[in-house]
């Protein structure tokens, strides 16, 4: 199973190459820009990180449609500008996203950091929702706006971070969660 791609919005130049340069330890292949030229539309399995400063709108749309075709990307750009709020916002619809360059390297696998428990994706917690309340994954893709496919690899995703081999044991997992927070 692929671990989840790195996703991280910095302020400066130096602070992203310091990250691009651990992820460059751990495996990952780094890309100046964000212009997606590969024909395949999955591109998580190619353990790719796409980078650039991103200075406006369109820069931004770039960057978050590499982050939603699985590819890693580092941005440049004030996380306090509108730019960078919204390109925060829409990134982490898709999933976790750093905003300190100094996060633990294991953040780059898709390990779980903070002391609060496992954090999982706006997306991973509304379909461990639905799933909770006894709908299948079919119905939980259809109410949240999803493809089927997206939706398995969110909950393949959630699995992941909560530590679990199955479906049902990412819904009772994330029940415990939900009840002690």
């Amino acid at each position: 199973m692929s671990h989840e791609p790195p996703r991280y919005v910095l302020a400066s130049q130096s602070d992203a190459t310091g990250v691009l340069r651990r992820l460059a330890r751990a495996g990952w292949h780094t890309r100046d820009g964000f212009a997606v030229t590969e024909p395949g539309w999955d591109l998580a399995a190619a353990k790719l990180v796409l980078f650039g400063r991103v200075p406006d709108v369109d820069t931004a749309e770039l960057a978050l449609l590499a982050a939603a075709r699985g590819a890693g990307v580092v941005a440049i750009v004030d996380p306090a500008s509108d730019t960078g709020r919204a390109l925060l916002a829409d990134l982490t619809r898709i999933g976790p996203v750093r905003l300190d360059p100094d996060a633990d390297g294991a953040a780059d696998r898709g390990a779980d950091t903070s002391a609060a428990g496992p954090q999982l994706a706006p997306e991973q917690r509304a379909l461990l929702d639905r799933l909770a309340n006894g709908e299948t994954i079919a119905a939980a893709a259809q109410a949240e706006y999803l493809s089927l496919r997206t939706a398995n690899r969110r909950i393949a995703e959630a699995r992941e971070v909560l530590g679990v081999r199955t479906t049902r044991e990412a819904v009772l997992a994330y029940l415990r969660l939900r009840k002690e927070s």
